[in-house]
């Protein structure tokens, strides 16, 4: 996924609605998260421990996760970089930023969701101590690079600039999703179906990137491209969908599966890869060359045939983005990965 700056989001107040040019800014932001931050389960969902959704799931988003576990393997433990064991712990760095992906508990204080309880998972598996730390989306690739995390869980794709700079562990589908009100007759495939509509979108995310791509190619046919707007949080981008101050939203496909099972007034009405044109999966990030990645991959395919991994995915409603396989992927294997990716 490529990325862009904007720095007119922050400060809590929405960016002049405008439809921005399709120009690619690369640089540090170019690697940054796919989510926005600052979802919280109180904010997003009410101050409840629990909510028991239309899919069957029922949400623990209380502080106390009881988290799936899964046993050391001595064999994946020893694989590990002296550098990175040598104090005992994975330290992992999260956005915190979107639920059931990696959100704050009821307490608003706790980190919890689906990334990281499979960074869990991989912790355990290599006998080491899962030390999350709770980051924005522009610091963690700068924080990845000079050592201060070792791995990234959050929802992070793999794409052509990130490979340039880390090695990657995939673990599973990418998709985003476009959600409406509860009455919305949308059907979004395209660009062709969002000229002229009001479209909420995370400031330097691949869902920003898409929308851009489909506004040129809209200009190109001589039609309105979409307006985008930009929200300080996920509470407030969610609020003006809800109040009619937005046509749509696009989010992680995840989180708007969440909302629609949990929420009366929202509904998907649309889906595409991440990775459009092309596809990617999401991976945990590590930083390029220090033999790390090819150890997650290895834990993330001992929890994929344990079932812990698959546990995990249906515990917060996420099945349908399993991966059969976790692969290393590096800027050498990376074309080929491509062609692998999940559709």
């Amino acid at each position: 996924m490529a990325f862009f700056t904007d720095l007119n989001r922050r400060g809590g107040r929405v960016r002049p609605l405008v439809a921005l040019p399709a120009v690619v800014l690369l640089g540090t932001a170019a690697l940054s998260a796919c989510s926005d931050p600052g979802a919280s389960a109180s904010s997003a969902s009410g101050d409840t421990s629990t909510t028991a959704a239309r899919n069957g799931v029922v949400y623990n988003t209380s502080p106390d996760q009881q988290r799936v576990r899964a046993e050391k393997d001595a064999a994946l433990a020893a694989k590990v970089p002296e550098l990175i064991g040598k104090d005992g712990k994975l330290t992992v760095a999260t956005t915190a930023g979107s639920i059931p992906l990696s959100f704050h508990a009821t307490d608003d204080k706790t980190a919890i969701g689906s990334e990281l309880d499979i960074a869990q998972l991989v912790a355990d598996k290599l006998g080491l101590e899962l030390d999350i730390q709770v980051t924005s989306w522009e610091n963690w690739p700068l924080k990845t690079q000079s050592g201060d995390f070792e791995a990234g869980f959050s929802n992070v794709g793999v794409n052509k600039d990130r490979v340039k700079l880390f090695d990657f562990a995939t673990y599973r589908a990418a998709f985003m999703g476009f959600e409406a009100k509860k009455s919305a007759s949308y059907d979004i495939k395209g660009a062709d179906d969002i000229s002229g509509l009001r479209i909420s979108v995370g400031s330097g995310t691949n869902q920003e990137k898409i929308l851009l791509a489909w506004n040129a190619e809209l200009e190109g046919k001589g039609r309105a491209p979409a307006v985008l707007q930009y929200y300080s949080s996920d509470a407030d981008t969610i609020l003006a969908l809800s109040s009619g101050r937005t046509d749509l939203n696009i989010a992680p496909y995840p989180s708007t599966v969440y909302r629609e099972n949990t929420r009366d007034d929202l509904k998907i009405v649309g889906k595409v890869n991440a990775g459009w044109p092309s596809e990617t999966l999401v991976a945990a990030t590590t930083l390029r060359g220090n033999g790390l990645a090819p150890v997650l991959t290895d834990a993330l395919n001992s929890a994929i045939k344990d079932g812990s991994y698959a546990e995990v995915l249906e515990r917060w409603g996420l099945s349908e983005e399993a991966l059969p396989e976790s692969k290393t992927v590096t800027e050498e294997t990376f074309a080929a990965a491509q062609t692998g990716a999940k559709k």
